[in-house]
């Protein structure tokens, strides 16, 4: 008898905590779902309180997010937000791979001070910077460019980009490496052929951990640009006016808005998953 309690015992455990994970994970999806089943409801519906789950589903919202109704259209924003987050990532895994090969994989001198330097430039209060970056971007013309928050956005994710690749990198094997240098390849080569390919889940995680930080910054886009350089965050603060909150238009926007990071995070899931585990087990 007691055998067969010591062998059900791990099974119940698992049971529950799979439960219990279930349960977690209801929990963060069910403001994603009632945002989205918002969006559906006209301004009258959404606003009631408590909230009518059973009012008649519309397009209303997401018709004038789209600026099907006379308003502004969402596209120039949209595209804003691309170019900056794409292009920003872009650099940033240019920069970041071969920094992090001479912090990994060929250690330079005190690496790891190195390291800590570059996770001391993330303590500094974003806050803090913006009025020098203000007044440079002004005096220099920059103000209102989409170029200017592609270079932030760089110089703001290569910090930590480079942290999480020095990990990933180290698990690369040395004698792969050597063999390659035995035949001739050169550091371009051995980067690209060699070190990325076997990196490549820790290099896609990083790369959708910095997209999703550009295309989720607000503070520097709202300061920084204009009506040119508007990217899709700040113009989903334009639908909170003075006239009051309309609730299914945000909604409706949020959920656009929050689209390109969901399908980004769903495809590049099992890369992250590698990724991470592969920077966290050594």
């Amino acid at each position: 008898m007691s055998t067969v309690a010591v062998r059900t015992s791990p099974r119940r455990r698992g049971a529950g905590l799979g439960l219990v994970a279930w349960l977690l994970g209801i929990v963060f999806f069910l403001p994603i779902a009632w945002m989205a089943l918002t969006s559906f409801h006209s301004e009258s519906d959404a606003a009631t309180n408590p909230p009518s789950f059973g009012a008649a589903l519309t397009l209303d919202g997401y018709r004038e997010f789209f600026g099907t109704g006379g308003g502004a259209s969402p596209w120039p924003a949209l595209v804003n937000s691309a170019v900056a987050s794409v292009g920003s990532t872009v650099l940033v895994l240019l920069l970041a791979l071969p920094a992090a090969y001479a912090l990994s994989i060929r250690p330079v001198k005190k690496w790891t001070d190195v390291l800590f330097f570059f996770l001391s430039t993330k303590m500094l209060p974003v806050v803090a910077g913006l009025l020098p970056i203000y007044l440079f971007a002004k005096n220099t013309g920059m103000l209102d460019n989409i170029w200017l928050l592609v270079i932030l956005y760089t110089s703001m994710n290569l910090p930590i980009a480079v942290w999480m690749m020095q990990s990933f990198l180290a698990e690369v094997p040395a004698a792969v490496i050597e063999a390659a240098q035995i035949d001739g390849a050169r550091l371009p080569t051995i980067l690209a052929r060699v070190v990325a390919p076997i990196a490549l889940p820790g290099i896609a995680a990083t790369a959708l951990i910095c997209f999703i930080f550009s295309w989720n910054e607000l503070l520097f886009a709202r300061v920084l640009t204009g009506v040119v350089a508007e990217t899709a965050p700040v113009f989903l603060t334009g639908f909170i006016t003075s006239q009051g909150l309309f609730l299914a238009k945000v909604c409706a926007a949020s959920l656009v808005i929050s689209l390109p990071v969901l399908a980004a995070g769903f495809a590049a899931q099992d890369k992250l998953v590698q990724g991470l585990s592969l920077g966290a087990v050594k």
